[in-house]
């Protein structure tokens, strides 16, 4: 079979149609049936990189649909098929299992707790571009990954805040978790120091948390993090455009346990507090212009973490949502 026509775009009522006329997000699916094992699937993808790079760029999100994935081992595989350089979780707050080779669990905080929007480790200096999903178990109902484009939302808070997204510009964010020895995985936040750092040694993660410009301020019972000031705003070369690269919303809205008070996990860099208004509207920003589509067994996800923010709606179990980050 050619592999110029090995996938094929296809619409789906979710979509958003862009002004641009391209649709959000790109969705493709085998152009056969005879895309019946995995390691075809995984041979088609090394085959059609080109063309699925290409699309990302354009869409910055695709979900690759009616693959023959089926097990966290599919999936892997399909990673692997890319070929990006993996990167490892260090320095994240989302409290994660590794499953199999470059997999692990997406964030594991309980079902009925909404997980807000964010670039995936906008708030330490070395992040991923890219990152998978994959759907291993789909839902009962809910638990959709919602999406939204990072340059709309900087070009709507532009345009509706001018003043406070120049201060964010100039000032940048600063951002302040306390993290447990263990962790806690009845907190969206809840990955404690040891796993955070990859180390239980409390020298080791001094010099890790210091290469990632973070500085650690040790308690009782745990450590308190402080990182920043660091932008809040990037300049996205491959597209040409400004987006709105930070966790503001997912901190100022979400990062809430005993350990930490959202409203004191993130400030301006100068550390005076961001106005609650403004937070709660980009919020509402973040929302409108997001697209949420249904989990179904064996979709991936592919994001372009430089292009897209991703959140998680609550679910009713079973789910059993697995991710990827890459270089």
């Amino acid at each position: 079979m050619s592999t110029e026509n090995a996938f094929i775009e296809i619409q789906i009522p979710e979509q958003k149609l862009l002004p641009n006329g391209l649709r959000f997000p790109a969705v493709v699916s085998p152009s056969s049936s005879s895309h019946t094992l995995p390691l075809n699937a995984t041979h088609t993808i090394k085959t059609q990189k080109p063309y699925l790079q290409s699309l990302l760029n354009q869409s910055g999100a695709i979900i690759l649909k009616n693959l023959p994935l089926r097990t966290a081992s599919h999936f892997n595989d399909v990673v692997e098929a890319f070929g990006y350089d993996e990167l490892p979780y260090v320095g994240g707050a989302a409290p994660r299992t590794k499953v199999i080779g470059r997999v692990f669990t997406a964030n594991e905080s309980p079902p009925d707790q909404k997980i807000p929007f964010h670039h995936e480790m906008a708030q330490v200096p070395q992040f991923p571009s890219k990152l998978f999903f994959f759907c291993e178990v789909e839902p009962a109902s809910g638990g959709e990954t919602p999406i939204v484009l990072s340059h709309v939302v900087y070009d709507r808070m532009k345009e509706r805040y001018p003043e406070f997204v120049e201060k964010l510009e100039k000032d940048g964010l600063l951002y302040v978790r306390v993290l447990g020895e263990d962790d806690n995985p009845n907190s969206p936040i809840g990955r404690g120091w040891k796993s955070t750092f990859l180390t239980d040694d409390k020298k080791v993660a001094q010099q890790r948390a210091g290469e990632l410009g973070m500085t650690l301020e040790w308690l009782e019972d745990g450590v308190k993090t402080v990182m920043g000031p660091i932008p809040a705003v990037k300049y996205d070369e491959v597209r040409k455009r400004k987006i709105w690269f930070n966790s503001m919303v997912a901190a100022y809205t979400g990062w809430k346990d005993e350990r930490n008070d959202p409203v004191k996990a993130v400030t301006f860099g100068d550390g005076s507090p961001l106005p609650a208004d403004v937070v709660y509207d980009c919020l509402n920003i973040l929302e409108e212009e997001s697209v949420a589509i249904p989990w179904h067994k064996g979709d991936v996800m592919l994001l372009d973490n430089w292009a897209v923010l991703h959140s998680r709606r609550p679910f009713d179990p079973p789910r059993r949502v697995l991710a990827s980050l890459v270089k």
